[in-house]
């Protein structure tokens, strides 16, 4: 089931950054509403970013863990990379032994299974803000719940 939850994750981030790629600059560098910090390009950057750093927190050593920012061009190609490499550690995941811990560039020693989840939480969270920057656009957002991607993947069938 851990896997879904990636599986879900990286489908929602490209149902979201497709929907995003027809916005004018414009639109994108929009400045935000007092609900949100940043604009919706800023955001989109920072989710797709976020996502490759816990990547490598994960898989790379503090020193190789520095990360180029990504221009908006880019950040499609990174989020479904850096999306199938959380993927492949979330299929290996009974291979870790829970006692593993990694060590985050500022000296935090953490468990694997919580740079995991706060993966997903974190794109949750922002894929919900920048839902609501696109409402405000007037952009309907793609409908990116449990729900919907249970209807994509087919393990959620509509009555007929």
């Amino acid at each position: 089931m851990l896997t879904k939850l990636f599986e879900h994750n990286n489908w929602a981030n490209d149902e979201l950054l497709a929907a995003c790629a027809a916005l004018s600059e414009e639109q994108l560098d929009a400045a935000p509403d007092p609900a949100t910090e940043w604009s919706l390009r800023h955001t989109l950057s920072h989710l797709v970013e976020a996502q490759r750093a816990y990547l490598a927190l994960l898989t790379l050593p503090p020193e190789q863990r520095q990360a180029e920012p990504l221009s908006s061009g880019e950040l499609r190609d990174a989020a479904r990379a850096s999306g199938e490499g959380l993927l492949a550690l979330a299929r290996d995941a009974g291979s870790t032994s829970a006692e593993t811990r990694v060590r985050t560039t500022d000296g935090h020693v953490v468990a694997p299974w919580v740079v995991m989840l706060q993966t997903i939480n974190h794109a949750t969270e922002h894929r919900r803000q920048i839902s609501g920057m696109l409402r405000a656009l007037g952009v309907t957002p793609p409908t990116l719940d449990g729900w919907s991607f249970g209807e994509f993947e087919g393990a959620l069938v509509p009555p007929v």
